[in-house]
């Protein structure tokens, strides 16, 4: 599924199943939520934190999902085309760092 589908999918699922969209900065409100239970996991799991037995079953999967879910409902209800957003990006982050990471000496 391309970015456009996603943020057809998320508009469908809000017609159908949500009253409406929260406003945006309830939406900026719960990408925060979302984004501090995905740093819980990585810092738990692959950091120096401690795995609580309570965290032990969270799926980082599902909690990224959960952030790009968000992130598909804020472009929606902003106006942004999110595939051409991202496409953009990406040709802005090929031209501009194209040869500098390979020549980090921090990354070898």
């Amino acid at each position: 599924m391309n970015l456009a589908d996603a943020q057809k999918a998320v508009d469908d699922w809000i017609n159908a199943h949500g009253v409406r969209y929260f406003n945006e900065l309830t939406n900026m409100a719960q990408l925060t939520e979302e984004v501090g239970e995905v740093a819980r996991i990585i810092a738990r799991r692959y950091g120096e934190q401690s795995e609580k037995e309570s965290d032990k079953e969270k799926d980082l999967g599902e909690e990224l999902a959960d952030v790009v879910f968000v992130v598909l409902c804020l472009a929606n209800q902003t106006g942004i085309d999110l595939q051409a957003a991202f496409d953009k990006k990406m040709d802005i982050k090929t031209k501009r760092d194209h040869d500098r990471h390979q020549q980090n000496p921090k990354l070898k």
